[in-house]
């Protein structure tokens, strides 16, 4: 299982990063500025929603902030810990990508079908929960 989500994930980083190239970001950069649309996260939010470690999003955070894309917020919830937070223009970025991403989702499902696509979501998402479940036993 390892192996293979291992390879998926290079995949995946290709994808990304051709699909975010034409924007002027890396799949990287899309990555941070993705996790923070909803809300704004912290560094360390950030790297728990998306499984990469502190030290990678504080650059590439800190890279977007230099171009503009992001900018720090005060954190209520910690004093030191500032929230990451996209302005316009990584909104912007973002929402152009949308359309390619989309088209690329559609194929991907198409190319599986959608009830197998359903099928794959499911499983990943049950892989996750174990691993979390795994990690939270280790952790006690």
């Amino acid at each position: 299982m390892a192996l293979t989500v291992f390879k998926l994930n290079g995949r995946f980083l290709d994808v990304a990063d051709a699909l975010a190239t034409p924007v002027g970001l890396t799949a990287a950069h899309w990555q941070v500025l993705g996790a923070a649309l909803e809300a704004p996260l912290s560094v360390a939010g950030i790297a728990r929603e998306m499984g990469i470690t502190r030290q990678s999003v504080q650059r590439i955070a800190d890279l977007l902030a230099d171009k503009g894309m992001v900018e720090y917020r005060p954190n209520p919830a910690h004093r030191r810990a500032k929230l990451v937070a996209p302005t316009q223009q990584g909104v912007d970025a973002v929402r152009r990508i949308d359309p390619a991403h989309a088209a690329f989702a559609d194929r991907l499902c198409g190319a599986l079908g959608d009830d197998r696509a359903t099928e794959v979501l499911s499983a990943l998402r049950d892989l996750s929960a174990a691993l979390d479940a795994l990690e939270a036993e280790d952790a006690a």
